[in-house]
């Protein structure tokens, strides 16, 4: 019996034992998941602070390597899918950018704030993933805004008739029943008034700029036309009130042409008058002649490519004249109702004021199209134009203001903002580099302080301050990428030349040339223009890399100023290895992520590559011949000039840091007139 005792209470004993093992095994377990977790969670948290560092300094590949590394310690992380997709966008990969997003979307709470600020990108970007010209077949413009004459007993400006935009966003509007030109920004802020010489305007019409940038006003009453510089400071008059050759009676609108001659409406006449650049009567026509009936109301003007084109709004025609004035035919013969201004756009269609009506115009097809209405039918639009944000511009003339068109799509979609870069290196001053653009990718510029709203955690920052926007800064910098194939080696002295050209034309910063050849290099221009052109006759060769040319020439622009462009001379055909490593899509959106213009500079006589035409299309640049009349230089010293939607502002940040690894969230919102965007991001301070 005792032996048996003894026997149970073995098996007791081993069996508590048992079940105390198990239970300490399990306890260590859970403490090793645990640990496991937290070393994790720590890698992760490490790798992401790098690749945020990284992405902040443009070293994007490197930012790519380090969210991928965070992502391994912690999959389906959303903050760092968002960071990565950021990242392989700004490296021109839109397709893998949109899968990291929309897997991060996943992981969000959803409908919170980052969620749906998240599929609004989304939305955005995969929305514009096309060409797309300037104006969109079917889309309406509706008001969105207006710049009011008047305002209770304070008047402004009276009897507006014409606009003309300038490249930072502002406006000169024309007067007439004031006698002034007024500027005003986008925000409806009046920056300047113009009253011409001490016996002032006298019934200013309309206003147009000169290839050389002097400004052309017309003098209703005065009958003459003001010359301005591209200030709006007066300077002289061209022609005299009369009826005689080069005298005018009631000139209204006029035209400038690619070669700076000026046309002018002489309503009183009923003729077109033309002057050379320096205001010397050149010509007169527009009565009865060789087929034409003669002008009965003339109004609207516009000139381009060897063509003069004139509305006339009591017959209720365009006509089509050759720059002597012989008659051509008529554009349009049907449709208007009253046309008065005729406007060219960038994309080469005309933008008429029809009464009420904004029409649009194919000069090719004759194809007239309505794509807005301002007011109602008693009202008289006497002036429309396209500002640099994308919006028409339109005089009313009858009720004294200006209103402001927006394309109906954009106020649904509102502006796009992101977030370029954070720099904390004077944590806890931060200064925010961000963008501002329209959905089809185009920069909005003339914004200001108070279009801006920087918060922390849902907070307004402390002591936020505009520093400055690109499109204001007389700074650019530029890369020429020189091809280096079996064509251009038989054409080193046009790359002399077209580097010359360059060189002295460009008032900015030349970064650097690359030579794109089997393996694209850096040049080094010690040895003068010549010899850096030329290049090393060994890195001539068939297997030449334009995709690697161009990569690298964008990416030395990056850190620089936001006013860039690669500008690439080459013979026109991109060979058979010229998208070996990088598509013509993600070189494309590699430029345009990162406001990068691409200009080409042809030599030879090679019909140039369509793709190269697509890139310039995409980035807003230009394809020109080496030897094209007018020449390259306009261009190329128009770069200063380019749009910029870039912006930078600062702050205080009040957050706790935990030495300098908190990350710390930072969102910007931005306002115009009715239309808004937001971007939200983070960074990380330095560690203390």
């Amino acid at each position: 019996m005792n032996v048996i005792k003894i026997i149970l209470w073995g098996y007791k004993k081993s069996w508590w034992m048992i079940c105390g093992y198990l239970l300490w095994a399990g306890f260590l377990g859970a403490q090793q998941s645990y640990n496991a977790t937290d070393r994790n969670a720590l890698y992760a948290q490490e790798e992401f602070r790098l690749g945020v560092q990284a992405y902040n300094r443009f070293a994007f590949n490197e930012a790519i390597l380090s969210f991928e590394r965070a992502l391994s310690f912690q999959p389906g992380d959303p903050r760092i899918l968002d960071w990565l997709g950021r990242a392989y966008y700004r490296s021109g990969l839109e397709e893998t950018a949109l899968r990291q997003w929309r897997s991060a979307v996943i992981g969000y709470t959803p409908h919170s704030g980052e969620a749906l600020l998240l599929g609004n990108r989304i939305e955005t970007i995969r929305n514009r993933r096309s060409l797309l010209s300037v104006m969109e077949d079917g889309v309406r413009y509706v008001e969105a805004g207006r710049y009011p004459g008047q305002s209770n007993d304070v008047i402004y400006y009276k009897q507006p008739t014409a606009i003309l935009p300038l490249e930072d966003g502002t406006v000169w509007i024309v007067a007439y029943g004031s006698n002034e030109l007024v500027r005003i920004d986008v925000n409806g802020v009046i920056r300047q008034r113009q009253r011409g010489p001490l016996n002032g305007f006298d019934r200013p019409y309309d206003l147009v700029r000169g290839p050389d940038g002097r400004l052309f006003l017309s003098e209703y009453r005065g009958g003459r036309i003001s010359v301005l510089n591209s200030n709006g400071d007066w300077q002289s008059y061209i022609g005299a009130k009369g009826q005689g050759a080069g005298k005018l009676i009631g000139p209204q609108n006029l035209a400038v042409d690619e070669a700076g001659y000026v046309y002018a409406v002489d309503y009183g006449t009923r003729r077109i008058s033309k002057f050379d650049p320096e205001g010397a009567f050149i010509l007169s026509f527009g009565n009865k002649a060789g087929g034409f009936q003669g002008f009965l109301s003339p109004t609207g003007i516009a000139a381009r490519d060897g063509r003069v084109y004139v509305a006339d709004n009591a017959t209720k025609q365009i006509y089509i004249f050759d720059p002597n004035g012989m008659y051509l035919g008529i554009l349009i013969k049907e449709g208007l109702t009253g046309p008065e201004s005729l406007r060219f756009l960038s994309d080469g269609r005309l933008l008429a004021a029809d009464t009420n009506r904004i029409m649009l115009i194919d000069i090719n097809s004759a194809v007239l199209r309505d794509i807005g209405v301002a007011g109602n039918s008693g009202v008289r639009i006497v002036g429309a134009a396209m500002d640099r944000n994308g919006n028409i511009l339109v005089a009313n003339f009858q009720q004294d203001e200006v209103a402001i068109m927006t394309r109906s799509t954009d106020m649904a979609s509102g502006i796009f903002v992101q977030i370029d870069r954070v720099i904390t290196d004077k944590f806890p001053l931060i200064t925010v580099e961000l963008s501002v653009e329209d959905r089809l990718r185009r920069p909005i510029v003339g914004l200001d302080g108070r279009n801006f709203l920087l918060s922390e955690k849902g907070r307004p920052v402390m002591e936020q301050n505009f520093m400055g926007a690109g499109h204001r800064s007389g700074n650019a910098d530029i890369t020429i990428l020189m091809e280096r194939s079996n064509q251009t080696l038989e054409l080193q002295d046009d790359l002399v030349v077209a580097m010359g050209d360059i060189i002295e034309n460009f008032s900015g910063t030349l970064v650097s040339i690359i030579s794109a050849g089997e393996q694209p290099v850096k040049e080094r221009s010690s040895g003068g223009i010549s010899v850096t052109a030329r290049g090393n006759p060994s890195s001539y060769s068939p297997r030449w890399r334009f995709d690697l040319g161009l990569r690298l020439a964008a990416t030395d622009l990056l850190p620089g100023e936001k006013k860039r462009a690669v500008v690439f001379v080459g013979a026109g055909n991109l060979g058979d290895m010229a998208f070996e490593q990088y598509s013509l899509a993600e070189l494309s959106a590699y430029l345009a992520n990162n406001g990068i213009i691409f200009h080409a500079i042809i030599v030879g006589d090679t019909q140039e590559d369509e793709k190269i035409r697509y890139l310039c299309n995409q980035t807003g640049g230009q394809v020109m011949r080496l030897y094209r009349p007018e020449g390259i230089g306009q261009v190329i010293k128009d770069i200063v000039s380019n749009p910029s939607g870039s912006y930078i502002l600062s702050y205080r940040s009040l957050l706790p840091t935990d030495f300098g690894r908190a990350y710390l969230p930072v969102e910007a919102e931005v306002y115009l007139m009715e239309r808004s965007g937001r971007d939200s991001t983070g960074y990380f301070p330095p560690l203390e």
